[in-house]
């Protein structure tokens, strides 16, 4: 008797929750108990917070929906605020569902674990993806993303009061990982000379833009640093075709 399908990828899904040990799951969860802090802080209650990690997945997104809250935004600019804050992860999507998927796995399967889709996961997946054979790689994903969603859940639900007693140093520092890790951990995964340069004016153009116009200073920086970066590669890959040509 052959073993369903579902029982055969279990332990790929197990070996994915795993991965909450690891230490972009564990930075995350540090960063989470930062949240916990700005969440008390700007009023929104336990519920709402609970809410927002369940749903508005990724940690950025989050922080923009409250600082549109604390602004008095109304809900169609805090949802477009939100809205173009995940734009961000609509390349990762793109780039990770061709390395997990087979030819088995169900549209409406990709769909729903894409929810999971952030730079936590992204990262966590695509350093580790080529050891899981192609017909485990969605439960190895899913087991992850599902692992640390309901951890941050659960920081998120015993933590909100009790961060409020931490002193402000200790909730900075630890909400001050999580930009050192995602620079650390996309530099680390980088896989095109353009990532790198987009990378570096980002660094690089964001302070200047933010001096000059604080509130639009990062959309500056990320449209034309973006710009350079995608121009730079079609002239890196131009002068490659060339040169293999002339050969």
């Amino acid at each position: 008797m052959s073993t369903p399908t579902s029982f055969r990828k279990l332990p790929w899904f197990l070996s994915g929750m795993r991965g909450i040990f690891s230490g972009p799951a564990l930075v995350l969860m540090s960063a989470f108990v930062g949240f916990c802090g700005f969440a008390y802080e700007a009023g929104i209650p336990v519920g709402q917070a609970l809410f927002m990690s369940g749903m508005v997945w990724a940690l950025p997104g989050q922080f923009v929906l409250i600082g549109a809250i604390i602004a008095g935004a109304s809900l169609p600019t805090a949802a477009l605020a939100v809205a173009l804050s995940s734009m961000r992860l609509m390349p990762m999507v793109a780039s990770l569902v061709p390395e997990i998927k087979s030819r088995d796995t169900p549209t409406w399967v990709l769909l729903l674990i894409s929810h999971f889709v952030a730079v936590t996961a992204w990262v966590f997946t695509m350093e580790r993806v080529h050891l899981v054979p192609r017909e485990g790689r969605v439960a190895f994903f899913a087991g992850f993303g599902v692992a640390i969603t309901t951890t941050n859940l659960l920081i998120v639900a015993i933590l909100y009061g009790v961060i409020s007693h931490l002193p402000a140093m200790i909730g900075g520092a630890l909400f001050f990982l999580t930009p050192v890790y995602f620079i650390t951990s996309i530099w680390a995964s980088a896989r095109g000379i353009e990532v790198y340069f987009a990378m570096l004016a980002g660094l690089f153009l964001g302070p200047l833009f933010h001096t000059a116009d604080p509130e639009l200073g990062i959309l500056y920086a990320g449209v034309i640093g973006g710009t350079l970066a995608f121009l730079l590669e079609r002239l890196v890959s131009g002068h490659r075709r060339r040169k293999n040509a002339s050969r």
